[in-house]
Order: structure tokens, then C-alpha cells, then sequence
């Protein structure tokens, strides 16, 4: 009987440490997650600024942000986002070519879905 017990009370401490280490995982909060530029100028730059905030009970560490090509610089915080506050990533594409374009943002990080796909797109004109 003492047997049972004891492993019915190891079982519910790791069933609500799992529970709890959810609840308290950083994770984004985005205020959106998609950007539609719209008709720009081909050779100028445009820029998207992607706003979050910590949603998590620890700090949020972004630990890479990239585009998914060269024409697409990214800046990210290099520094933990602690919980409830916020920042920004900024993606910034400079049009080469005449056209239609649809490309991404991807951020890698500690919070609870692990990598996050971010979305630019538009239409170049001359």
C-alpha cells in the first residue's frame, strides 16, 4: 500500500512540475505576424516592424532572426525580453526586381513553439 502512495504522489508532483514549466515558458505575444507593403518602388528600401511582448513567466532569448533571402536584413533584440515586456523585430527588404514578392522572417528562440515564420509581402514597381 506504501508503494502506491508513494508513487501516486511522484506521479502528481511531475504531472504539476510539467504543467507549471508550460505555464511559465516564454512566449510571444504578437501583434501581428504578417506584412503587406503594398506597391513600392523598386531600389528603394522598405521596412516592417514586427511587435511582441513576452506572454511567458521567463525571459523571452531570441537567438536568431533571419530572412529568407540576402534582400532581407533583419534586426532582432539581442538582449532577454523579460516577462511582460516587449520589443520588436524589424525586416527590412530592398526590392530588386519588378514583381510581385512573398518572403519570410524566421525567429529562433527559447519560447514554447521554438521557431516562429514571420511574413512580408507586396508588389515592386518601377
Amino acid at each position: 500500500m506504501k508503494k502506491v502512495t508513494i508513487l501516486s504522489v511522484l506521479f502528481t508532483f511531475l504531472a504539476i512540475s510539467l504543467v507549471l514549466a508550460h505555464v511559465l515558458a516564454p512566449a510571444f505575444g504578437w501583434a501581428e505576424t504578417e506584412h503587406d507593403f503594398g506597391k513600392i518602388k523598386q531600389g528603394k528600401p522598405v521596412t516592417a516592424e514586427f511587435k511582441f511582448t513576452n506572454k511567458g513567466g521567463h525571459p523571452l532569448i531570441i537567438n536568431k532572426a533571419y530572412g529568407s533571402c540576402g534582400c532581407t536584413g533583419v534586426e532582432y533584440p539581442k538582449e532577454p525580453i523579460m516577462p511582460g515586456a516587449s520589443g520588436n523585430i524589424k525586416a527590412t527588404f530592398n526590392a530588386a526586381s519588378v514583381g510581385a514578392f512573398n518572403k519570410t522572417v524566421t525567429v529562433e528562440s527559447n519560447s514554447e513553439s521554438g521557431i516562429v515564420t514571420l511574413n512580408i509581402h507586396g508588389e515592386v514597381v518601377l
